[in-house]
């Protein structure tokens, strides 16, 4: 069991805490502001930036000191968006939001996976017709480690998950949420996400 802290508490985040809670962790769930935040993140062992990525940086440095030592799980895409809401570009080109958060907070294990996907995929992998993939990018190779069993505990096989390395292989991922609107426009909100094929 972890105690985990999920910062956000829309759809990603409400998601992420039923099915981790379902699964024995111990979760606490945060909303935006700083104080629930930074409560959440100081009593946790892992923290979940389930918080809209374009605020991400700034919210996050705000509790370096709690999470400091902590492993920090970011599931978010930093985009400006259209009008329909939906992303439009990435806000960090050349770079990430994990690797932003990574150099801002060196204390702290950033860990990026599930941003390749919709929000129900996340927790039901099992769901899609063909098996999905859940990337792993970070510097820390027990922080993985760790993040690899909660990915287990919601649904992830083991041959679902790669790990792409080092945590500058996040803006590779990050970067396919730039298909993520025309998938939506084209098909709707059905549940879909990124698979590699073998």
């Amino acid at each position: 069991m972890n105690e985990i802290a999920v910062l956000g508490n829309g759809r990603v985040g409400g998601n992420l805490a039923t099915a981790l809670t379902r699964a024995g962790h111990q979760v606490t769930v945060a909303d935006r502001t700083q104080g629930a935040a930074a409560h959440a993140a100081r009593t946790a062992r892992v923290v979940i930036n389930a918080t809209p990525g374009a605020g991400s940086l700034e919210r996050l440095t705000a509790l370096r000191e709690e999470l400091r030592g902590k492993i920090l799980i970011d599931v978010s895409n930093a985009t400006t968006d259209d009008p329909d809401g939906l992303p439009a570009d990435l806000l960090y080109p050349g770079s990430s939001l994990a690797e932003q958060l990574q150099e801002a907070l060196p204390e702290t294990r950033v860990v990026k996976t599930l941003n390749t996907m919709l929000f129900p995929v996340m927790t039901a992998p099992a769901v899609l017709t063909h098996p999905p993939t859940a990337f792993l990018s970070g510097n820390d190779p027990q922080a993985k480690q760790t993040v690899h069993a909660l990915l287990t505990d919601l649904g992830w096989q083991k041959e679902w998950i790669t790990d792409l390395g080092g945590i500058r292989t996040a803006r590779a991922t990050e970067a396919a949420i730039l298909f993520v609107p025309h998938v939506i426009r084209s098909n709707g909100f059905a549940p879909f996400a990124l698979s590699i094929a073998r």
